[in-house]
């Protein structure tokens, strides 16, 4: 496997017309700020745009964005210390994998690369080059269905901010290529570069919570009418207190029976599997962020008792909430 150049570390952060701009640039952004805080003798980064064809690039902004100006694959130097693919719509992802050379270019780098990255639905394009096969991988929660489906051969996690399958490294939606980046920056260059990264940025070192802290309540509020979502919003800041069917519908001025048959016919799901949603994940962010004892977790995310805490969370993840802190706690 290719090492990176003496005292420099190349990254190529690949896009194509109709890439998500903030995939891009927010990644850019962390490698850069990162030389402004290695020792002068540390080897510093290289960041190299790229896209197929070279050239300016049009973004799936509605603001009209254009990135440019971009080196074509052919123009990129042998040396490349890690290749990042950025998502994008999803007509501008088919055109750059099944209209250009990316995919093939990537098969024919990535055994002297020392790792291979993709932003949110760039994980698609490591999908259709096979990298993801046998892996853990992650993309943004609205389209993992859409990447098991496509792609059984890879293990999905919806709830991941970023995936470590080395040498192949995958992130959730958008912002989450920069939670990526930062972690890279700190396996590269160590916690005090990447902690001071994270500070002139304005950023989690680890950012707490999984990306289902944004999937359980936007994914289910799409079709809720505003009265329905403004109670939403209330049982995901507050799944405390009494959220049984009977007081959700006297929050929302309807009968239980005419305010199940309406939540369920604008959410997909129950009452009581959205407040079970709600209350993991308030577990699962305290479990990462705190040392608290369960007892406390159980109170502070509105599970009755430990037992309940505990069934809730081996039906929904497969594991105990000790087992959920061990792996994914930050203190």
């Amino acid at each position: 496997m290719q090492t990176s150049v003496l005292n420099t570390r190349r990254v190529a952060m690949i896009g194509y017309e109709g890439v998500q701009a903030l995939d891009v640039v927010g990644p850019m952004e962390v490698f850069a700020m990162a030389n402004l805080h290695l020792p002068k003798d540390a080897p510093h980064y290289e960041v190299v745009l790229a896209s197929p064809t070279g050239g300016a690039m049009k973004c799936s902004s509605a603001a009209g964005i254009h990135l440019g100006e971009a080196v074509a694959l052919d123009g990129l130097p042998d040396e490349i210390d890690t290749i990042i693919v950025a998502g994008g719509s999803e007509e501008g992802l088919r055109a750059v994998i099944f209209e250009t050379s990316l995919v093939n270019w990537l098969q024919s780098r990535a055994a002297v690369t020392r790792r291979l990255a993709s932003v949110c639905t760039g994980a698609f394009v490591l999908a259709a080059g096979g990298f993801l096969d046998g892996k853990r991988a992650t993309t943004h929660w609205n389209s993992c269905e859409l990447l098991k489906e496509l792609r059984p051969q890879i293990e999905v996690e919806q709830d991941a901010i970023f995936v470590a399958e080395p040498p192949v490294f995958t992130s959730a939606g958008i912002t989450a290529g920069i939670d990526l980046c930062l972690a890279l920056v700190e396996a590269d260059c160590g916690a005090q570069t990447a902690l001071a990264v994270a500070r002139q940025m304005v950023l989690f070192m680890r950012r707490p919570g999984g990306q289902s802290q944004f999937s359980t309540g936007l994914a289910v509020q799409a079709n809720a009418t505003p009265r329905l979502r403004k109670l939403l919003n209330e049982i995901i800041e507050d799944p405390t207190g009494d959220l049984s069917g009977p007081a959700l519908a006297a929050r929302a001025g309807m009968s239980e029976r005419t305010f199940s048959r309406s939540f369920h016919k604008e959410t997909g799901t129950t009452p009581a599997q959205f407040v079970e949603a709600a209350r993991i994940d308030r577990a699962k962010t305290l479990l990462e962020t705190s040392d608290w004892p369960l007892a406390r977790v159980v109170e502070r995310s509105g599970f009755g008792s430990l037992d309940a805490l505990h069934r809730a969370f081996l039906k929904r993840l497969g594991i105990t909430p000790g087992f959920y802190r061990d792996r994914f706690g930050g203190r």
